[in-house]
């Protein structure tokens, strides 16, 4: 029995789609969807990789995209997303090193398991530099700490301007799914626009 679960609040999105049979690639615009907040695609049949615009989605709180078929490696720039605190990626097909660093020093072996090919902390296959010793900050690392600086502006204007910018986003992504997309992720979007412009008629 397939599952799909829209909440749509003042400042955020749940995006439930679990246990459905969906099949193609994560559409990069997915990072469009700045208040997304929980995105659920596990027990799926979803393969490629997944998007390093996921980094773009500053707010996320939880990512599980378990049992799929999603391969290549994790990206490095979702380090960067501070407010992860769930993450489940076991049971599919990715390779590489795990990310260090912020919230993925946090997640558990759990969140790995069932990926032959990743390496890294904290599974037992080490990547170089994994002996326990701290590594040197990298410029990416430096560049994230600079940004975060650079990003403590008032999150109410955000807010303010987020209801705007997504009405327009989702329009963007649902011209271009016609072509370019899983068919599954269009039926998402529109119901996605028809609940965002009932709320804005509500206001």
């Amino acid at each position: 029995m397939g599952s799909g679960i829209f909440s749509c609040s003042e400042t955020n999105i749940i995006i439930n789609f679990s246990r459905n049979r969906f099949e193609g690639y994560l559409p990069s615009i997915i990072g469009d969807l700045v208040g997304l907040c929980t995105l659920n695609l596990s027990h799926n049949c979803l393969e490629g990789h997944i998007p390093a615009s996921f980094h773009q989605l500053s707010v996320l709180e939880s990512l599980d995209v378990s049992s799929n078929k999603i391969g290549g490696e994790i990206p490095q720039q979702l380090v960067s997303l501070t407010s992860l605190a769930v993450l489940n990626l076991s049971d599919n097909r990715l390779v590489g090193c795990i990310p260090k660093g912020k919230q993925f020093d946090t997640f558990e072996n759990s969140s790995y398991q069932g990926n032959d090919g990743l390496r890294g902390l904290p599974l037992s296959k080490y990547c170089g530099g994994d002996d326990g010793v701290p590594q040197a900050t990298t410029p990416v690392e430096l560049d994230d700490e600079e940004e975060e600086e650079g990003d403590l502006i008032s999150w109410q204007a955000v807010l303010m301007g987020f209801g705007c910018g997504l009405v327009i986003g989702v329009s963007i992504i649902y011209l271009m799914l016609s072509t370019h997309y899983p068919v599954w992720f269009s039926r998402m979007v529109v119901k996605l626009e028809h609940r965002i412009v009932a709320r804005m008629k509500r206001c």
